[in-house]
């Protein structure tokens, strides 16, 4: 199977929350990563998203200490919509 990986920065002005994930997250930049697989069999290219990932800081060891969590494509787009109106309204 035929898989490719996109890799963007998001950046959010305020604390905000994502489901899988006990605490909120700081203000930052953060590193997403979607990893998608080739749908065969089409007369058209066509991918399929298999898995999308986010790198966060593990405040328990230390400030240079990552983990990348699996997360849900809808709540980082809902958490980007909440970002962007809650900057909106300073």
């Amino acid at each position: 199977m035929q898989e490719r990986t996109t890799r963007k920065s998001v950046t959010f002005v305020h604390p905000f929350s994502l489901a899988g994930i006990d605490e909120k997250l700081e203000p930052g930049t953060y590193d997403v990563e979607i990893c998608e697989e080739l749908i065969e069999g089409l007369s058209f290219v066509a991918y399929r998203r298999v898995s999308t990932t986010i790198v966060v800081a593990m405040k328990s060891y230390g400030h240079a200490a990552r983990q990348v969590v699996a997360i849900d494509p809808l709540d980082l787009e809902f958490a980007q919509k909440i970002d962007a109106l809650e900057a909106g309204m300073a």
